[in-house]
């Protein structure tokens, strides 16, 4: 089933400071590989408004995961700015840049990363733990995320007890816990069949439309479309940045794909 739409350009109009989560300001990002240096960012600029879900695309060696490991302030720029919230993070040191990912950034990964001899509830609660909130609070902000992504009647349950699509719910919810800002997720279907991932996408779509700004790293063009923007990478530069016409709604396409069975 063909998903992509057309798309067209969106036009260059400036985002006011106050609804703009993400600034990057003329980042290059450079490493050095023995003798020889290369040049990953190549000056990238492009501002992210709240509320926006962005989809990120690119092939390999374009940039697109440095640009997402500076986005999760995971490194640094060599140059420019990378101001989230208004906040300058692109000078912090590690300890700060810590706190930052902890309090502001909620990451989802294409491996689910869950602990396998913790129930899904312990494993939502484990970002609160670098906080300062009781056990009570804890727990309470994890059965919240649980149940955002459909998972409340599976909290007690372990890993190895859940299909691979609940256990990236899991995963969500994780991210979730500690209300970010931003919600990043790199390649998050990589690892699900095609009915699952676009449950994952449903999900997104929810969250998005409660107001979470979200970034995602796809090669898939079909997950791609159930974002609001797309951008290309290409030699360490955005090379498109479109916006998502005809865009599909997860919750309409569910209804079209068979159920699977075990």
């Amino acid at each position: 089933m063909n998903l992509t739409p057309a798309v067209k350009p969106v036009e260059e109009t400036p985002i006011p400071a106050e609804t703009c989560v993400i600034q990057i300001e003329d980042v290059h990002k450079y490493y050095e590989l023995g003798e020889t240096r290369v040049h990953a960012l190549r000056g990238v600029s492009v501002e992210i408004a709240r509320g926006e879900f962005v989809a990120i695309m690119g092939a390999s060696g374009s940039g697109k995961s440095t640009f997402m490991n500076i986005l999760g302030c995971l490194d640094k720029p060599s140059a420019g700015r990378y101001l989230l919230e208004g906040t300058d993070v692109s000078r912090h040191d590690k300890k700060a840049l810590a706190l930052i990912r902890n309090q502001k950034i909620g990451f989802v990964f294409q491996g689910f990363n869950l602990l396998a001899r913790t129930t899904a509830l312990e494993n939502t609660e484990l970002p609160t733990l670098y906080t300062k909130i009781d056990n009570s609070e804890r727990a309470r902000r994890a059965s919240e995320a649980l149940a955002m992504v459909g998972l409340a009647d599976r909290a007690h349950h372990f890993p190895s007890q859940m299909s691979g699509g609940q256990q990236q719910r899991v995963a969500v919810a994780r991210a979730l816990v500690n209300r970010p800002s931003i919600l990043l997720a790199d390649e998050p279907t990589g690892n699900l069949d095609s009915r699952t991932s676009v449950e994952i996408m449903d999900i997104f779509q929810k969250l998005n439309d409660k107001g979470l700004t979200i970034v995602l790293v796809t090669h898939e063009h079909d997950i791609a479309q159930f974002a609001k923007r797309v951008l290309i990478f290409r030699d360490g530069r955005i090379r498109k940045d479109d916006v998502a016409t005809n865009r599909p709604n997860a919750s309409e396409v569910l209804k079209t794909l068979p159920t699977l069975e075990d």
